[in-house]
């Protein structure tokens, strides 16, 4: 299978593939990051823009081109972040995450 992937939008994801344990799509918050915890783990690739990744207890500085991971269930957001921050975001796995 083949896709385009789309050009980031304003206001939050789009998906573009989503099978049984895998959802692919771009996230592009503007203002703030909503997020609440997600039941599957996930990764981030850094498109473009820069921000503070909020990970748990962890805060990391972040670019274009960087990988940001989150375990299933941890509280993350997006801070501080550009107005043209867009991202991959990359969800798989179990509910729960692979370390269950």
């Amino acid at each position: 299978m083949m896709t385009k992937m789309p050009e980031a939008q304003e206001g939050g994801a789009r998906r573009r593939l989503d099978t049984a344990s895998l959802l692919l799509g771009v996230y592009a918050p503007r203002g703030e990051d909503p997020q609440e915890p997600h039941g599957q783990d996930e990764t981030y690739i850094v498109m473009r823009g820069s921000g503070t990744f909020v990970n748990g207890e962890a805060r990391k500085a972040f670019g274009p081109g960087d990988l940001l991971f989150t375990p299933a269930n941890v509280a993350h957001r997006f801070e501080g972040f550009s107005d043209d921050l867009a991202l991959w975001v990359v969800f798989y796995g179990p509910e729960g995450g692979e370390s269950q």
